[in-house]
């Protein structure tokens, strides 16, 4: 589903869209790197799109209004791109900032699995960790007791949270080592909420444990559906997948493939720093359109448009370009700045789904 390689050409029209936009640096001898100039001339902006909209009424050529009853934002059609509809936007810088919060916090903790899993098991409380500067050290047997009979690791390695008072490595005894929470933290990669996905064997595993959709974010994605949805029928969240991005990450060309029901939209939710997005046709020979992804933006894909190749190749992270100056004002108080100075160099994308 995700990180999915291109095993065809490197000639294909989507790599090259995407090597045209992915974060490169130039060759220079100076120590700050300087990322390589992008030309932006023919990626999408819905934010001027709906700016003149409001003001004319005026669309571009192959964008459209969609036909949203009772839904009181305005939503854009790609004319070819049918299922595929754009709501800039969409919220509040209060609500974004919630979101930002619950994505940090609530959403990588068990039994939601993480891309840490794999090598530690589960790990707790790790936003807050980082915080307060801990380190998780892992030690073979030689803990006992420390995990919850109901958080087994998938290796014979126990861990705790200890205070940072020595550097990462070798901990005071030998056959311990450690990580500090902040390395974890900028090195999660992605978070699964409800039905959890099961990367190797790519479909969902409904014998995992895992919680359901929290409401506020099932709430939130039903009403944010409802522009892609039949008259009468209503959206269900059944599992989320939560994207963590870092300066220079991306997220390769991929289709989401594994719910029963493509008529179903994705909701796809941005938060943080900009971002360009891919979307394709069926075949990865297909020249993609360019937009951009600004926080508060939400994307929903149905239909005919989750056959469609779809990727990130670039967040902006710079300030000039990263567009989140209403963030930084929200999240300046005291309290909120260890969320400030996660989100001032990522991107955070929720995306929720129907799996049956």
């Amino acid at each position: 589903m995700y990180g999915v390689g291109d095993t065809d050409s490197e000639r294909t029209a989507f790599r090259k869209a995407e090597k045209s936009y992915k974060l490169y640096y130039q060759n220079n001898t100076k120590k700050k790197k300087q990322p390589r100039p992008v030309d932006l001339t023919n990626v999408l902006d819905f934010k001027s799109i709906l700016q003149s909209f409001n003001a004319s009424g005026q669309l571009p050529p192959g964008v459209s209004l969609a036909t949203a009853p009772q839904f009181d934002l305005p939503v854009f059609n790609l004319d070819k791109h049918p299922g595929f509809y754009f709501i800039p936007q969409a919220l509040s810088v209060t609500e974004q900032c919630h979101w930002i919060r619950e994505s940090l916090t609530s959403f990588p903790q068990p039994p939601n699995r993480t891309n840490h899993n794999a090598v530690y098991g589960p790990i707790h409380d790790l936003f807050v960790a980082a915080k307060e500067r801990k380190v998780l050290v892992e030690k073979q047997n030689c803990l006992q007791g420390l995990l919850p009979d109901n958080d087994p690791s998938p290796t014979d390695l126990a861990y705790r949270w200890e205070s940072s008072q020595e550097p990462s490595g070798t901990s005071k005894e030998s056959t311990c080592k450690s990580i500090p929470a902040s390395t974890l933290l900028r090195k999660l990669r992605w978070s699964t909420l409800g039905l959890q996905f099961d990367w190797s064997k790519r479909n969902y595993n409904v014998g995992l444990p895992h919680n359901k959709i929290p409401d506020l974010l099932s709430q939130l994605a039903k009403k944010m559906a409802a522009p892609s949805m039949s008259l009468g029928e209503e959206f269900q969240p059944e599992a989320a997948i939560v994207n963590y991005f870092g300066a220079g990450d991306m997220l390769g060309g991929h289709l989401d493939d594994m719910e029963v029901d493509w008529s179903k939209p994705i909701v796809s939710v941005s938060l943080g720093c900009k971002a360009i997005f891919l979307l394709g046709g069926k075949s990865r020979e297909d020249e993609p359109v360019a937009m951009f992804l600004r926080s508060g933006d939400i994307v929903l894909m149905a239909g005919e448009a989750r056959e469609c190749f779809h990727g990130v190749p670039r967040i902006f992270t710079d300030k000039e370009n990263a567009e989140i100056t209403s963030l930084e004002q929200q999240l300046s108080n005291e309290e909120d700045l260890c969320y400030l100075d996660y989100i001032n160099s990522s991107r955070i994308n929720i995306n929720i789904r129907q799996v049956f």
